[in-house]
């Protein structure tokens, strides 16, 4: 069983909140918009990440993480990206893939709008943990956690942190 934190939309924003779950998890998974890579490099010294870039990352960012991030987590096939839409409506970057090899777990950030939904008819289980920095329209900062054991992903949670200003 692996223990998944999964946060995005930090912009630069990382505190002793967030890292109290990171210690918890046993891989933390960030969806982008990363904003400052002192966010990732605090996290990775704490636990192994798996990351994208966003729209607001910049060349230093985007030489160390990748546009999208496919890879299998136990027995659950995996897609990061950090623009990628909602079922059934899709980004165009990503569609044809997703159409044609649809993964098991799609996961995307963007909108700062926690969102967690089945993909019926691609039998895929889509995640948006909202937005996790202080950077934003988002009045709560939230991220979700979960597990993976197999190939089942159990366990979610909704971590909710108080108004984003404090």
């Amino acid at each position: 069983m692996t223990k998944i934190l999964l946060l995005s939309d930090t912009h630069s924003y990382i505190d002793n909140d967030i890292l109290k779950y990171v210690k918890q998890a046993d891989e933390v998974w960030h969806a982008g918009d990363i904003g400052d890579l002192n966010v990732t490099d605090a996290i990775k010294a704490l636990k192994p990440l798996r990351g994208v870039y966003g729209n607001i990352d910049d060349a230093q960012v985007r030489l160390e993480f990748p546009e999208h991030n496919r890879f299998m987590c136990e027995g659950v096939d995996v897609w990061i990206t950090h623009i990628g839409g909602y079922p059934p409506k899709y980004n165009m970057r990503v569609i044809d893939e997703i159409k044609q090899n649809p993964p098991r777990l799609f996961i995307c950030g963007h909108s700062h709008i926690l969102k967690v939904m089945p993909d019926k008819k691609l039998n895929l289980l889509h995640m948006n943990p909202g937005a996790v920095g202080k950077h934003g329209f988002h009045k709560t900062r939230t991220m979700l956690r979960f597990t993976i054991d197999g190939s089942k992903i159990d366990n979610l949670e909704v971590i909710e942190f108080p108004e984003r200003h404090p």
